[in-house]
């Protein structure tokens, strides 16, 4: 067992799924991997063996299905299977952020529709909240939803939709008329349900195709265009219009303790090949792990990996405890995604010109680790988020 990324006060259960994932990883992922995201190929053979596994189902509670762990589980089997491949993990996170939403805000008919054939994979979600103008100002979106006697009519365009070809259910946040001061207050989140597929997929319901990126090959990434779509009115998240805010920042803070384990995973992987590569090879007569310049490398970069990994399971922790942790998953986020790059261009260098070659795994880390960066708010953002709350926690008595 390596000694780095290590998590105290697990329970046996923890131990044991983080056990069985780590042992998926290894044989069923990381042999594959390279395959897989050189081809831009859907992964699903893995997905079917996660759901066998009952990976979709890991948040959810007991009574509809699923196995009930806790944000901090989820996180560390995010972790174990970024460390394998980015994308796959990619195909849970949006889901599970999907099932904390309507575990924490759906109405008890929403929670009994689509909880159930969640945990089971059969219905696996996304969310969308950006615009193609509209970056991280949640506030500006454009896309309308507008009532009528039957439900809602819903116009516009939605951005950087992960999984939104491969997924069958999107919450997706547009503004609706509350008449409130503040923007943010007329936002409302709908249960999009929707077939699998590109195209016009629904009357008025468009998903074009896959947008191709840089790296995060494999899981699909699309926009999602709304011309006169109709939806019933019961398809509002928690039934209550205005709440879509609260009920996406909720979300979003779960899904910055997800991007900060897929830092962590990618950093242990790309510290692991870096150590296992320096070992084999030789220069002036001996490995170049013996050679002081790379032995202080893999030191920074081991002290990196742990750091980040402390804060992510502090972030995840606190969170699970019911307590607001805006600040520390902005941290957490902030810091896994700027030390998962740097060390994963260590890595890269220790390689040297075979680092270059798509034949070695740290190629494709290399173009990953970027996305993290921006993924879930950029770290300027983060730097945001925590400078506020800060602020708020330490206010000036003078």
């Amino acid at each position: 067992m390596a000694r780095l990324a290590q998590t105290a006060g697990l329970t046996d259960i923890q131990e044991e799924i983080l056990a069985t994932v780590r042992t998926f990883v290894d044989k069923e992922i990381i042999p594959h991997a390279q395959t897989l995201e050189h081809g831009d190929t859907y992964p699903a053979d893995i997905v079917d063996g996660m759901k066998e596994m009952g990976l979709f189902g890991l948040t959810i509670p007991e009574e509809y299905g699923g196995l009930g762990e806790s944000l901090l589980t989820y996180a560390l089997v995010v972790e174990q299977i970024a460390r394998g491949w980015m994308s796959v993990s990619g195909v849970i996170n949006t889901h599970f952020i999907v099932a904390h939403m309507l575990k924490q805000h759906g109405t008890p008919e929403q929670k009994e529709k689509y909880l159930p054939r969640m945990a089971a994979g059969e219905v696996r979600g996304s969310f969308s909240m950006s615009e193609p103008e509209l970056g991280s100002d949640v506030a500006a979106i454009r896309t309308r939803a507008v009532r009528g006697e039957s439900g809602y009519t819903i116009n516009g365009q939605k951005m950087w939709l992960t999984n939104g070809g491969t997924s069958n259910l999107t919450a997706v946040l547009v503004k609706t008329d509350e008449g409130a001061e503040k923007p943010h207050q007329n936002l409302t989140t709908f249960l999009v349900e929707k077939p699998e597929g590109y195209g016009e997929v629904l009357p008025g319901l468009t998903i074009p195709g896959k947008i191709d990126k840089m790296g995060y090959k494999g899981v699909d990434t699309t926009e999602m265009v709304f011309d006169g779509f109709e939806i019933a009115a019961d398809q509002v998240l928690g039934g209550v219009t205005g709440q879509g805010f609260r009920h996406m920042m909720d979300g979003v803070e779960v899904g910055r303790v997800n991007v900060a384990a897929r830092a962590c995973g990618i950093a242990i992987r790309a510290f692991e090949l870096a150590i296992d590569y320096s070992q084999q090879r030789r220069t002036f007569g001996k490995a170049i792990a013996e050679h002081q310049a790379i032995a202080f490398k893999l030191a920074e970069m081991a002290t990196k990996v742990e750091a980040a990994h402390l804060m992510m399971v502090n972030a995840a922790r606190l969170k699970d405890s019911g307590q607001r942790n805006d600040v520390e998953a902005g941290m957490a986020k902030l810091i896994a995604s700027e030390y998962c790059a740097e060390v994963t261009q260590e890595s890269f260098r220790i390689h040297g010109g075979y680092g270059y070659s798509k034949e070695y795994e740290i190629e494709r880390l290399m173009r990953e680790a970027p996305f993290l960066l921006i993924g879930e708010g950029t770290s300027e953002i983060q730097k945001t988020i925590i400078s506020r709350g800060l602020l708020r926690d330490y206010q000036s008595r003078g």
